[in-house]
C-alpha cells in the first residue's frame, strides 16, 4: 500500500522525465552531432553529460517509488530533501546559463522550470507527511 502519495507521484514523474529526456536527446539534440563535423571527444562529452541527467532522473524516480511504499516515512525525508536540493541546483544551472548566454530564449526553459519547481514542491509536501503507524506509549 502506498504510504506517501507525493513521493509516488514524483517517482512516476521522474521516471517519465528520464524516458522523455533520453528520447528527446537521441532524436532531437544529440542527432545533430551526426550531421555536423565535430571532434569525437566533444561528441562523447555531450552524449554522456546529456545522459547523466537521464540516469539521475531514473535513479531519483526509482528511489522515490520505493520510498512511497516504505512504512517508516521519517527515514526517507533526508533522501527527499537531497533530491529536492539537487533538482534546485539543476534548475539554477539551467536558468543561469540561459540568462548568461541566450537571454532572449528564456521562454524556452519555462516548461522545464515549471516541471522542476512542481517536483520540488511535491517533494517538500511529501516530507511533511506523517507516518500513520507511529504511536506514543
Amino acid at each position: 500500500m502506498i504510504k506517501n502519495y507525493y513521493y509516488f507521484i514524483v517517482g512516476i514523474l521522474c521516471v517519465l522525465f528520464a524516458l522523455t529526456h533520453a528520447w528527446n536527446g537521441q532524436t532531437l539534440v544529440l542527432s545533430v552531432f551526426d550531421t555536423v563535423p565535430i571532434d569525437l571527444n566533444t561528441k562523447t562529452v555531450f552524449h554522456y553529460v546529456w545522459h547523466i541527467i537521464t540516469a539521475e532522473n531514473l535513479i531519483f524516480g526509482t528511489a522515490l517509488l520505493f520510498m512511497a511504499f516504505y512504512k517508516d516515512l521519517t527515514k526517507g525525508r533526508l533522501v527527499a530533501w537531497l533530491i529536492a536540493i539537487i533538482m534546485m541546483g539543476r534548475w539554477i544551472v539551467i536558468l543561469s546559463f540561459t540568462l548568461f548566454y541566450t537571454e532572449s530564449t528564456i521562454s524556452q526553459i519555462i516548461p522545464d522550470s515549471l516541471a522542476i519547481l512542481v517536483v520540488i514542491g511535491l517533494l517538500i509536501l511529501g516530507t511533511r507527511v506523517k507516518s500513520k503507524d507511529t504511536h506514543v506509549e
